[in-house]
């Protein structure tokens, strides 16, 4: 599939027409609806709308924008016009449809895309696997026997499995990364407050954030500077001039200080994930290793944190429909809402300290590279992982080493590696500082440059 960079330089020059790329986006989801199960709601009349007017206004001599003609999707946590947000779940069913879409696909429009659909998810968000009870599973794009990661399942999947350049998903855990490392796409989550989280359905919402998933380095760092600025429908968006990451792309890493993320992080257990990162450490000749010991208890901050905040606003639900929830879901609110407060005082607490420590070596390292998941895309159905010699639960462990770094906040980046003999790609995280998401990208397209990272097109 052609990128959006180049599809929207075409669009501009008149090679292309947006009617063209829709249409040809369109024919790529319907062919792939029976084994991939990306989306849950397809608007292909507002689509071909759009992209008519598109190509109206270039026809008139106008520029539409940097993102003229390319088709994106969003998670179906995104408020869509006319479409139920369902957020994954049988309850929200019952809800009118949105009156209006959500900011971030406005801003997106607003740059010359073009929204084509809504996309699977786990239910409420609360999900690192892409298996929804009520949707059925979202499969990976390169073995359908395989899951997709989530909760942003279907954006890992349409962008992995090359039906979309750019997808639209939340991380509040890891759910844009662990699709992204499991699908093979790059995967940005900004710093939180970053993009603004106005028309989405919530989850936790001192853990929530949004952001692009993408097939190429340039196509994320383009989506996400069409994305940026402040908006006040949501009061943890941070009031911050937009600071472009597309024309630092070409920068380089000359100067920047560069660790591994050890400890917690060192993944001795998990052969690829540990092979993964030692490729990217050498190619960005990493040679320094940070203990990072407050990592675990960040982690587990951020399990309590997001039990207790999702269930109380689940809480209603939760006494009144608690069989229409997915079993696993429903369990896992349930025990958060038995959550003691001097549990989740104590989780507050050693969330700050785990931001002082990140904030004490930032002093003296500006990027750090981790490993994502600690595995490839394991099979449909699986249920535990081999976890430190332990038998553990794999639906909350995929997100073990992403937990830690949404927990406070810091701007993260997944881009994906294709170890030698693997027919299935698996993620590293680049994470830096607060409000350093520049400084990711770059990171990302030097290795991209070198043939290290790449995102490859699903099998299909």
């Amino acid at each position: 599939m052609t990128t959006a960079t180049t599809l929207a330089a075409a669009v501009r020059r008149g090679e292309a027409t947006a009617s063209d790329a829709v249409g040809e986006a369109l024919a790529r989801i319907a062919a792939t609806r029976g084994t991939l199960n990306a989306f849950t709601a397809v608007v292909a009349d507002r689509a071909r709308g759009r992209a008519a007017a598109l190509d109206r206004r270039l026809a008139a001599g106008e520029d539409p924008g940097p993102l003229a003609g390319v088709p994106f999707a969003v998670k179906n946590l995104f408020d869509v016009a006319g479409v139920v947000t369902t957020a994954g779940s049988r309850i929200n069913r019952d809800r009118p449809p949105a009156g209006e879409d959500a900011v971030l696909i406005r801003r997106l429009e607003a740059a010359g895309a073009v929204l084509v659909g809504s996309l699977h998810m786990g239910e409420y968000a609360y999900d690192f696997t892409g298996e929804n009870v009520h949707d059925g599973p979202c499969r990976n794009p390169h073995d359908p026997g395989r899951m997709s990661g989530g909760s942003s399942s279907g954006a890992g999947a349409a962008v992995g499995g090359g039906l979309v350049p750019i997808a639209l998903g939340s991380d509040t855990n890891g759910s844009i990364r662990v699709p992204a490392s499991l699908c093979g796409a790059f995967g940005l989550k900004p710093t939180y407050g970053r993009l603004p989280r106005t028309g989405t359905y919530p989850f936790c919402d001192s853990l929530d954030h949004v952001g692009p998933l993408a097939a190429t380095v340039g196509d994320l760092a383009l989506a996400y500077d069409a994305l940026q600025g402040f908006d006040a429908g949501d009061p943890a968006c941070a009031r911050r001039a937009r600071e472009p990451a597309g024309p630092t792309l070409a920068a380089g890493l000359e100067g920047i200080r560069i660790a591994r993320a050890g400890g917690f992080f060192a993944a001795d257990d998990y052969p690829l994930a540990r092979a993964a990162v030692d490729r990217v450490c050498a190619a960005l000749a990493v040679s320094r290793e940070e203990p990072l010991p407050g990592a675990a208890a960040g982690r587990a901050a951020a399990y309590l944190v997001t039990n207790a905040e999702g269930a109380a606003l689940h809480g209603r639900h939760l006494r009144e429909r608690v069989d229409d929830f997915d079993p696993d879901t429903r369990d896992r609110f349930l025990a958060g809402a038995l959550l003691p407060a001097s549990w989740y005082l104590r989780a507050q607490a050693a969330r700050r300290a785990w931001r002082e420590e990140m904030a004490e070596l930032f002093r003296r390292t500006d990027l750090l590279v981790a490993p994502c998941t600690p595995c490839p895309a394991p099979p449909l159905g699986t249920r535990t992982l081999e976890l430190a010699g332990r038998r553990e639960l794999l639906r909350p462990n995929l997100g073990l080493f992403t937990q830690p770094f949404s927990c406070i906040g810091l701007p993260a980046l997944s881009v994906p590696l294709w170890l030698p003999g693997e027919t299935l790609p698996i993620g590293v995280q680049l994470v830096t500082a607060p409000w350093r998401e520049d400084l990711c990208l770059r990171a990302a397209q030097v290795l991209a440059d070198a043939g290290v990272a790449e995102a490859r097109p699903g099998v299909v």
